[in-house]
């Protein structure tokens, strides 16, 4: 997959799902996320065949942002809130 932008250098956390497949990655990635404060940016590695599509649409479902998506590396800024 071609990224959304070009992959940033900066971020406040870097995670290497390696190959865990799409259950097991996005509800890791919850708990991840959820650590971080509003703003915060995570460096995701994700190996699994699926990932170009799956982490885009969970982005899009949880409110939390895809900054740059260039498989296997994704950036995903934390939303303000984990209330909605």
């Amino acid at each position: 997959m071609s990224g959304l932008w070009p992959v940033p250098q900066i971020a406040d956390v870097d995670w290497d799902a390696g190959d865990l497949a799409c259950g097991d990655l996005v509800l890791t990635l919850r708990g991840r996320m959820e650590a971080l404060r509003p703003g915060q940016v995570l460096r995701l590695v994700a190996l699994d065949a699926g990932a170009p599509a799956d982490l885009p649409a969970w982005c899009r479902l949880t409110g939390h942002t895809l900054l740059a998506a260039d498989h296997p590396v994704y950036l995903i800024r934390r939303k303000e809130s984990l209330a909605s």
